[in-house]
């Protein structure tokens, strides 16, 4: 095989041999290494010793951690039940003919995700505020009356205030998912079942609705993964305490205080591990529920 014929045979290895790299480098690096620590008692770097699976039998044994899982689905609870019908209503409100300025609304629903979450959480601090904050100042109008609730300080308000925050962020995101699968129906399906007589709750559930059912899919998936990888507003909003006791603590935090104020990266990476297996089977079981890419 002469000079030539070598160098075109290694000419496209070469070329794709920079993407190997870097994938090497950031991706299986550091998950080999992640599993590495999981199994082992770790005190930084320097100090190690194999454990094999104890760090999982101390996590399933932990009850801040199982509180940091109850607090993560609280959210994503949270964020099915209120968000994702909002972000589906706000669609429907900026789709509409009927609607003036639907740009401007648009941009004004949406304006929220290009906040970062870390001043997000800043100004609803200050909202929450007992007794100078703007939201108990509105319950107060509506209550007539003065409303005082600690919603920062009692660990029975601290996780539905991380909700509203949340809600108030992401609804506009999700709403252009939506706002895209509504432009996408083609209209001559709803002109049709305006000749049959069908009104509009008909139109949403018997034509949006199934239309809508890859993007709903879409949708739930990714807004379910960004639940449970909650971590800026809460730590934000309680200042790194995860709230009064650990009401507003979820996996990341959780993960994070173990990695980096304690040090432990064998503990932290076990959590990180768990958290991993909980979002791949989450959005198993969601994709196979909703079929995803399947028609009746």
């Amino acid at each position: 095989m002469n000079a030539r014929m070598r160098q075109q045979r290694w000419t496209p290895y070469l070329f794709v041999a920079p993407f190997f790299v870097v994938f090497a480098t950031f991706m299986v690096y550091p998950l080999v290494t992640s599993i590495w620590l999981s199994l082992h008692q770790s005190r930084g770097f320097q100090y190690q010793v194999f454990v094999g699976a104890d760090n999982f039998v101390r996590l399933f044994h932990d009850p801040i951690f199982w509180k940091s899982v109850r607090n993560t689905f609280t959210f994503a609870a949270g964020t099915f039940l209120v968000q994702l019908p909002l972000a589906l209503i706000l669609a429907l409100i900026v789709n509409s003919r009927r609607v003036r300025g639907r740009n401007l609304f648009r941009l004004a629903f949406f304006s929220p995700v290009l906040v970062a979450g870390v001043f997000i959480a800043i100004i609803f601090g200050l909202a929450y505020d007992t007794r100078t904050g703007l939201v108990n100042d509105m319950l107060s109008n509506l209550a007539f009356t003065r409303v005082l609730i600690p919603w920062l300080e009692d660990e029975r308000w601290v996780m539905p205030a991380v909700i509203l925050a949340g809600v108030w962020q992401w609804a506009g995101f999700n709403m252009i998912y939506f706002l895209a699968g509504l432009q996408g129906i083609r209209q001559e399906l709803y002109e049709a079942s305006s000749v049959d007589g069908a009104n509009a709750w008909q139109d949403f559930w018997h034509i949006t609705l199934p239309s809508l059912r890859p993007v709903i899919t879409f949708v739930f998936v990714l807004s379910m993964i960004g639940s449970l990888q909650l971590f800026d507003l809460p730590w934000v909003l309680t200042n790194g305490g995860g709230g009064p006791n650990d009401s507003a603590t979820t996996m990341v935090m959780y993960l994070y205080k173990n990695g980096f104020q304690f040090v432990n990266l064998g503990y932290a990476a076990t959590i990180g591990w768990v958290l991993f297996a909980i979002i791949m089977a989450i959005s198993v079981i969601q994709l196979r529920f909703f079929r995803f890419g399947q028609e009746d």
